[in-house]
């Protein structure tokens, strides 16, 4: 009984690990893309994202995301420019 249950924990770890290295992967090496918007580099985890035209975007906050959402190809525009200007 002892290895039965050990063995479901150990399987239980494994899907667990898997599942929290497999992140969303966005645009931009992941930084906020609003924060590039405004001209500033925000690292996120890609967890609060946005896909448009078939790429997701990340951002660090709802509030960012919100905010973006409000003039998309503006703000990709914006984001683009300083992107490209610093990395």
């Amino acid at each position: 009984m002892k290895k039965l249950l050990l063995a479901s924990a150990m399987a239980g770890a494994v899907l667990f690990a898997t599942a929290a290295t497999a992140a969303t992967t966005g645009e931009y090496d992941n930084m906020c893309t609003m924060g590039l918007a405004l001209g500033q580099d925000v690292e996120t985890d890609c967890s609060i994202n946005a896909e448009v035209d078939g790429k997701t975007y990340c951002f660090g906050n709802e509030t960012a995301k919100t905010l973006f959402m409000k003039d998309p190809a503006g703000n990709l525009a914006k984001a683009d420019t300083y992107y490209k200007s610093k990395h």
